[in-house]
């Protein structure tokens, strides 16, 4: 267990670089189940969830080296055994393994995924499309049992556009008989980024980008050299630290194509910024903050990742901004730890609230509850009054690469504290 001490009213200035995305490399290295070919897998975020899918898929049968954000996996001891279901049950990116595990071997008996507790993410959508492929779908209280003799192309609408959903999709599509059509397929530039190094392993797939996605299955995919596109979250959440410290910073790995919406709010906020070749971003002093009313959507709405966030410049608004969360009924828990800190917010009901400001937060002791929450609390220790402690860091570490370096890097004053865990009897 972790905790981070932050000592606010420092601003930030410098230059930072984004990781690699983890939600382009987990699916990413799902996919080098279906190769029996070794697959190397470049900008890979060294974080906790990576590490965690990689010993799943040792626990298949595969072989991992992870050195430098460069990821080498040879899958051609993978037999077709279950997976670590203590493992599976970790990260919610387990899920991914299905769609591979089913293409290339017919079967696979898997226990509910885990990850973090910010509302229902059913895999229904996912279960469904199988079904449509061939597949027959069977579960108990603990564990999802999928066969399919032969997995044939179909036409398949998804009942939403479920990102998870349409990965595990196309991975099993891959090696189907046939054609797969998928309609309302998630256009997320991760799910592209999966598709795109799919197709470098020998898979044929077009419409990439658009909603719909047709896939002509193939006999087997090879292994390849594959790269991971820079995090859009994480450049998201350097931008607002910028922003709400006033600070100068040059984030690299912002790509502009993958954050239109995001940083159109920036710009309707009045933070000061200028966008540089395709990928870069300066922000600039801001010293006034506008209100904004924020909605989450899929893709290209805004990211529903970006959406606690941007809440604490919001904080520092002069005026009421409305905020709606689409997307899950968990993700606006954060607030209750932010009100703690001094934020001023009415919470309407688990998808809608209102934040009132400008309100100057305070240093306190408060709780990590997921990834984008951590995050969000390390954004409002960075301009609270005096020094914050936040418990269950461990967490954030789950989606940022070495954020408290990045932070220190440009000029902010936090540390880390490891702590054992604390043994517990009722």
């Amino acid at each position: 267990m972790s905790r981070l001490i932050i000592e606010g009213g420092h601003s930030l200035s410098g230059e930072v670089t984004v990781s690699g995305s983890k939600n382009a490399a987990l699916p990413i290295l799902a996919a080098t189940l279906l190769t029996s070919e070794p697959c190397v897998i470049n900008n890979v975020p060294d974080i906790q969830d990576i590490r965690t899918l990689s010993r799943i898929l040792e626990s298949l049968g595969a072989v991992t080296s992870f050195s430098n954000n460069r990821l080498t996996v040879d899958s051609s001891k993978v037999d077709g055994r279950d997976p670590d279901l203590v493992l599976v049950r970790k990260i919610r990116a387990s899920v991914l393994i299905l769609g591979p595990l089913l293409a290339r071997f017919k079967k696979i008996k898997v226990t509910h995924p885990g990850g973090c507790h910010i509302g229902a993410r059913p895999i229904d959508v996912h279960l469904k499309a199988f079904q449509n492929l061939g597949a027959t779908v069977r579960s108990d209280n603990q564990f999802y049992y999928i066969e399919a003799p032969e997995l044939v192309g179909a036409k398949i609408v998804l009942g939403e556009m479920s990102v998870t959903g349409t990965e595990n999709i196309i991975m099993a599509a891959v090696l189907a008989r046939g054609i797969t059509e998928i309609r309302l397929a998630a256009a997320e530039p991760e799910v592209n980024n999966l598709a795109e190094c799919l197709n470098k392993m020998g898979a044929k797939i077009s419409g990439i980008g658009t909603h719909t996605l047709i896939i002509e299955g193939v006999e087997r995919l090879h292994g390849a050299e594959l790269t991971v596109i820079p995090d859009r979250l994480e450049a998201g959440t350097f931008a607002i630290a910028a922003a709400v410290v006033h600070g100068d910073v040059l984030i690299k790995g912002y790509t502009h194509d993958h954050l239109d919406i995001f940083t159109e709010k920036l710009r309707d906020a009045n933070v000061k910024f200028d966008l540089i070749g395709t990928d870069q971003i300066r922000i600039h002093r801001t010293t006034l903050v506008k209100p904004v009313n924020i909605r989450t959507d899929i893709y290209p709405g805004f990211p529903t990742d970006l959406q606690a966030p941007f809440a604490i410049l919001l904080t520092q608004a002069g005026g009421t901004s409305n905020i709606y969360e689409t997307m899950y009924d968990g993700r606006l828990n954060y607030f209750v730890e932010l009100e703690k800190m001094g934020a001023t917010v009415s919470i309407l009901d688990p998808h809608r609230a209102i934040v009132s400001g400008p309100t100057p937060l305070h240093g306190k002791e408060i709780e990590s509850l997921d990834i984008r929450a951590g995050a969000t609390l390390v954004l409002a220790a960075l301009i609270a009054d005096g020094k914050s402690v936040i418990s269950r860091a461990e967490l954030i570490d789950r989606g940022y690469e070495r954020i408290v370096d990045k932070l220190k890097a440009l000029g902010a004053k936090v540390e880390r504290v490891e702590e054992a865990a604390e043994e517990t009897t009722r």
